[in-house]
C-alpha cells in the first residue's frame, strides 16, 4: 500500500505532468425546514374559498390545509350559498375566478396571516386567512369571506 502512494507521487510530480492542488469543498448550503411562501399557500387557498362558496369545489377537498372548526365554517357557508344559488335560480355554469392581490403579514413566528382578493366576472371577494405552522407546513386556522 505504501509502495503504491509513493509511486503515486512519483507519477504526479514528474515533469510533464500537471500537479493537483488540493481543492476546498462546495459549501452546502442549508434548506429551509419550515413551510413554504406563506403567499402562494393563501393563494390557493383563497381561490379554492371562492371555489367551494360558488359551488364548484367541495370543502373535504381542502381538508388537509384547513382546521376542523374551519371545515365546519366552510361548510356551513356553503350550504347557504348553494341554498341562495337554488333560490336565485342562478346557472349552474362554472364560474370564471381569478386571483388578484395577496397581501401577507406575518405578526408571530409561525403565523402569518394574509388577505387574498378574488375576481369573478361581476365582482370582487376578499378572503381573509389566517395561517399557523403545523408541522413544517401551513394550515389555515380562520378564513373569513367578505
Amino acid at each position: 500500500m505504501a509502495e503504491q502512494a509513493r509511486l503515486i507521487d512519483v507519477v504526479a510530480t514528474s515533469p510533464g505532468r500537471p500537479v493537483l492542488a488540493p481543492v476546498d469543498p462546495i459549501p452546502i448550503t442549508e434548506t429551509a425546514t419550515g413551510p413554504p411562501d406563506p403567499a402562494d399557500t393563501a393563494r390557493a387557498l383563497g381561490l379554492c374559498v371562492a371555489e367551494i362558496l360558488s359551488g364548484a369545489r367541495e370543502v373535504d377537498s381542502i381538508a388537509r390545509w384547513i382546521t376542523d372548526d374551519v371545515q365546519r365554517h366552510l361548510q356551513q357557508r356553503s350550504a347557504v350559498a348553494a341554498h341562495a344559488r337554488s333560490v336565485g335560480r342562478r346557472s349552474r355554469a362554472r364560474p370564471v375566478l381569478r386571483v388578484g392581490s395577496v397581501l401577507v403579514c406575518r405578526p408571530a413566528d409561525g403565523v402569518a396571516e394574509a388577505t387574498v382578493v378574488v375576481h369573478t366576472r361581476s365582482h370582487a371577494r376578499a378572503v381573509a386567512i389566517r395561517l399557523e405552522d403545523r408541522q413544517g407546513r401551513w394550515r389555515a386556522t380562520a378564513i373569513g369571506v367578505l
